[in-house]
């Protein structure tokens, strides 16, 4: 199949969410602009790293006297209370992402979000030097390329944080998810009943 390189530029929406019961989620990088939804799929640490970086990326600016939040933002205004708004529909993956790339457009003044397909035998490709392929090389992984302005990936930041943490509790112990059944926590060195919150 030809390599496929998608461009949102800049998308109507951009948001990362979900599909299932916590412990058992799929986790979606979405951009849609129409009638168009492009779905990838991502890991939970995938989303928490962007977002992590997307914040840096937006501090600095703050910093440098950009304004970056947009108040009127539904997603961004959110209480924690909130249901997350779903991802749009038809939710179907188009390919599960490898490796992510963040950069700044100094001259247009947004960030540069592409998501790499992993390669078929699994790896990421991460020790691959994936930043020098161009996009006329049809040997190449799929991508979506995303640009934002600061706004929205604000929006972004907020709406991820939220879905990450939409997820098991933590064993108050260890550390680790809670099902609803407990687990067995290490720090009970196998001792007794599972813990339970």
């Amino acid at each position: 199949m030809p390599r496929r390189i998608l461009s949102f530029d800049p998308p109507d929406r951009f948001a990362a969410g979900t599909v299932g019961e916590p412990g058992h989620r799929t986790f979606f990088l979405q951009a849609v602009r129409g009638q168009q939804v492009i779905s990838v799929a991502v890991e939970k640490v995938q989303v928490a790293a962007l977002a992590e970086r997307l914040g840096d990326i937006l501090n600095v600016l703050h910093r440098r006297g950009m304004e970056v939040a947009e108040e009127s933002a539904t997603e961004s205004s959110a209480t924690e209370s909130d249901a997350i708004p779903p991802l749009e529909e038809p939710l179907q993956e188009l390919f599960r992402v490898g490796t992510i790339t963040l950069a700044w457009d100094v001259d247009r003044r947004q960030v540069v979000i592409e998501a790499r397909a992993m390669r078929e035998d699994g790896q990421d490709g991460e020790d691959e030097e994936a930043d020098e392929i161009p996009d006329d090389d049809p040997n190449g992984p799929d991508v979506l390329r995303v640009r934002i302005p600061p706004a929205m990936a604000d929006s972004f930041v907020r709406r991820a944080g939220r879905v990450v943490a939409a997820g098991r509790p933590p064993c108050p112990m260890c550390g680790q998810p809670l099902d609803a059944q407990g687990h067995l926590c290490p720090r009970r060195n196998g001792h007794g009943t599972p813990y339970v919150n």
